[in-house]
C-alpha cells in the first residue's frame, strides 16, 4: 500500500466547494452518525456554521490531493468545548478522525471540559472516546449517548504532527 500524506488543517476561504462535496459523497450511514440525519442538500447556514472560526468556534478539515475527506468542528462555551467530527467512508478506521480530534483539542484554549453527542450506534466513535478518555461519563439519551471528559493539559496548545497512512 502506498503511504499517503494527510494534510489536517483549519478551514479557509475557498473551502466550501470541496466541503460540500464532502458531505454530499458520505453514506447516508455516515451522514446520520455525524448528523442525526440525512443531508441531501447542504444549506447555506449549515455550510457558514461547517467553515466558521472565530474566539468560539474553531473548524478543520483533512484533505488528500485536494479533496476533503475529513472535518471536524469546535464550540466553545467558558470551560466546556463541544466537538463533532466526520469521515468520509473509505478513509474511516485509519486514525483520520483521531488526527482530527487531537489537532482540534490542540488548538483550543482555557476550555477543561470535552462534549460531543454521539449516536448510540456508533461504535467506533464510541470506541475512540473510550481509548481517549477512559474516565468520560457518558450519559443515554434519545438513542445518542452525551459525553463529557475532562481535557488533559497534554491535550492541548502543543502543535500536531502530520498524519502518514
Amino acid at each position: 500500500m502506498e503511504r499517503t500524506q494527510v494534510e489536517v488543517r483549519p478551514t479557509r476561504a475557498g473551502d466550501e466547494d470541496g466541503v460540500r462535496k464532502f458531505l454530499l459523497g458520505l453514506s447516508l450511514h455516515t451522514q446520520s452518525h455525524r448528523f442525526f440525519a440525512g443531508v441531501t442538500k447542504p444549506s447555506a447556514s449549515m455550510m457558514r456554521a461547517l467553515l466558521a472560526r472565530d474566539e468560539r468556534r474553531d473548524a478543520l478539515v483533512a484533505v488528500v490531493d485536494d479533496r476533503v475527506i475529513g472535518h471536524a468542528m469546535a464550540f466553545r462555551d467558558g470551560i466546556d468545548v463541544e466537538i463533532a467530527v466526520v469521515v468520509t467512508d473509505e478513509w474511516q478506521g485509519v486514525g483520520v478522525g483521531s488526527q482530527l480530534v487531537r489537532t482540534l483539542l490542540r488548538r483550543v484554549t482555557g476550555a477543561e471540559w470535552v462534549a460531543m453527542d454521539v449516536m448510540g450506534d456508533n461504535r467506533k466513535v464510541l470506541a475512540m472516546v473510550r481509548r481517549a478518555w477512559p474516565d468520560a461519563t457518558m450519559t443515554v439519551e434519545s438513542g445518542s449517548v452525551q459525553v463529557r471528559a475532562e481535557l488533559t493539559f497534554a491535550e492541548q496548545g502543543s502543535v500536531a504532527s502530520p498524519l502518514t497512512v
